[in-house]
C-alpha cells in the first residue's frame, strides 16, 4: 500500500469512529494525530474530517510546500490560524456541529473557535469534545509502523551496547548521557526519543533522576532509560547495570524485578486485561516485601508519542490487543540507596510475527495466546562491568 493510501484508510477509519454519533465533522488538532492522518510533521496543522467525504487539511505558509509535497491525496489549506480557519470552512460548507480535541485545544484557542466574531456574520458552530477517537485508533499498529517502530528500538540496542565500554569509574551521569545520546543519532535516530536517564548509586532510587555530575564509583547499580526516534516513532529501553561486583541486596533486588519483568512480558498478551498483566508483575514484587517500592505503572503504549495509549497501572482498564506496541517496566527504588529497572518495548501479538527477520527481533514465547515480538534485544542478565 501506498503512503498516500495508508493515510486515507486511516482518516476513513476515524470517519467510521464518529460517524453516526450526531456530528457532522471533526477538527484534529493534536500534532500526532494529525501526523497519522495526514502524513504532515508540523508544529501548526489541523485536519478537517467530516462525518462522510474527503478531508482537509490546514497548515501555514512554512509548511506549505511540504504538505503539498507529503499530502498529494488531501485538499490544502493555508492560514496561519488553522483551527478558525477549518471551523470557518466547515460553517461555509454546513457542518454544523463540529467536535473537538479537549485533551489538546488549550481555551484561548477553543475561545476563538467559539466567537462569533470567528465568522464573519455566520453562526459559530455547535462544538462538541469528540474524545480520543484518533489515539485509540492509534493503539493497534500496522506492519509498516512495527517495522519503523523496530528499527528504532534497534538503534536504541545498538547504541546501548556500544555504551557498556564507557561506564567506568569516574564517568559523570551527565557525561554518559551524551555519549549515549551522540551514539543513536550516529546509528541513524533523527532524534531522541525522550531525555535519557542515567541514575546512579543513590540516584537510582529516583524513577526520572536527570543525569548529574555525580561520578560512577565501583559499587553502583546504574540505571539507564533511553530510546531513539526513527521516522517520528519512538523506542524506549530501561537496563540496570552494575560497577564491579555486585552485593548480595543488589543481586537479590535484580533478580526481582527481572522476575517480575519476565512475568510481565508473558502475561501481555491479546485479550489480556491491563490490570491483571500489571498485578501480574507487581505481585512478584509485593510478596517480596517491596510492594511500597515500585510505585509508578507497569508499562504503557509507545508509537508516534513515547508515553501514549494504553497505558498499564493497577489502576487502569481496558483489554489489549493484536499488534498493540508497549512497555514492560518494572522497577524497585530504595530511598537513599539505590533502585534497578528493566524496560523493553514489545509488541503485543496473536501470533508470531510474520516476518520476524525482516524488523529485526526476537519472539518471545508466552504461552497458546501468541508470543510478544520484541523489539528492543539487548540482554536482560545482570552485566557486571
Amino acid at each position: 500500500m501506498q503512503v498516500a493510501e495508508i493515510h486515507a484508510a486511516r482518516r476513513a477509519r476515524a470517519q467510521q469512529a464518529f460517524a453516526g454519533g450526531g456530528v457532522d465533522a471533526a477538527l484534529i488538532t493534536a500534532p500526532a494525530n494529525v501526523r497519522y492522518l495526514s502524513g504532515l510533521v508540523s508544529s501548526n496543522a489541523a485536519v478537517l474530517l467530516p462525518a462522510e467525504g474527503p478531508g482537509v487539511l490546514a497548515t501555514d505558509s512554512r509548511y506549505a510546500e511540504a504538505a503539498a509535497r507529503d499530502c498529494p491525496d488531501i485538499e490544502l489549506v493555508t492560514e496561519r490560524h488553522v483551527d478558525v480557519a477549518l471551523a470557518g470552512l466547515a460553517v461555509r460548507r454546513g457542518w454544523r456541529t463540529l467536535a473537538f480535541e479537549a485533551q489538546d485545544l488549550t481555551m484561548e484557542r477553543y475561545t476563538a473557535l467559539a466567537a462569533a466574531e470567528s465568522y464573519d456574520g455566520s453562526a459559530p458552530p455547535e462544538l462538541v469534545p469528540l474524545g480520543h477517537v484518533v489515539e485509540e485508533l492509534r493503539m493497534i499498529k500496522d506492519e509498516t509502523e512495527i517495522e519503523l517502530l523496530a528499527r528504532a528500538c534497534a538503534i536504541t540496542s545498538q547504541a546501548f551496547e556500544w555504551l557498556l565500554a564507557s561506564i567506568t569509574p569516574g564517568r559523570t551521569e551527565r557525561e554518559l548521557a551524551i555519549l549515549l545520546e551522540r551514539a543513536m543519532v550516529d546509528l541513524g535516530a533523527e532524534a531522541l526519543a525522550f531525555d535519557t536517564i542515567v541514575a546512579s548509586g543513590p540516584n537510582g532510587a529516583i524513577p526520572h533522576h536527570k543525569p548529574s555530575d555525580r561520578r560512577f564509583e565501583r559499587g553502583d547499580l546504574i540505571t539507564v532509560d533511553c530510546g531513539a526516534r526513527y521516522q517520528g516513532y519512538h523506542a524506549d529501553m530501561t537496563r540496570t547495570v552494575a560497577l564491579g561486583e555486585p552485593a548480595a541486596w543488589q543481586r537479590e533486588v535484580y533478580e526481582l524485578v527481572a522476575a517480575a519483568q519476565r512475568a510481565g512480558v508473558a502475561a501481555a498478551v491479546p485479550g489480556a486485561d491491563i490490570g491483571d498483566v500489571d498485578a501480574t508483575a507487581r505481585g512478584i514484587i509485593e510478596a517480596a516485601g517491596h510492594g511500597a517500592h515500585f510505585q509508578h505503572g507497569l508499562g504503557h503504549g509507545v508509537g508516534l508519542q513515547v508515553h501514549e495509549a494504553p497505558i498499564m497501572g493497577y489502576d487502569r482498564t481496558g483489554k489489549l490487543m493484536n499488534r498493540v506496541p508497549v512497555t514492560v517496566e518494572p522497577g524497585v527504588y530504595l530511598p537513599g540507596t539505590g533502585g534497578v529497572r528493566i524496560e523493553d518495548t514489545l509488541v503485543v501479538r496473536a501470533g508470531a510475527p510474520t516476518d520476524t527477520a525482516a524488523v529485526g527481533t526476537a519472539a518471545v514465547s508466552t504461552g497458546a495466546a501468541g508470543p510478544a515480538q520484541l523489539l528492543t534485544t539487548t540482554t536482560r542478565e545482570l552485566l557486571v562491568l
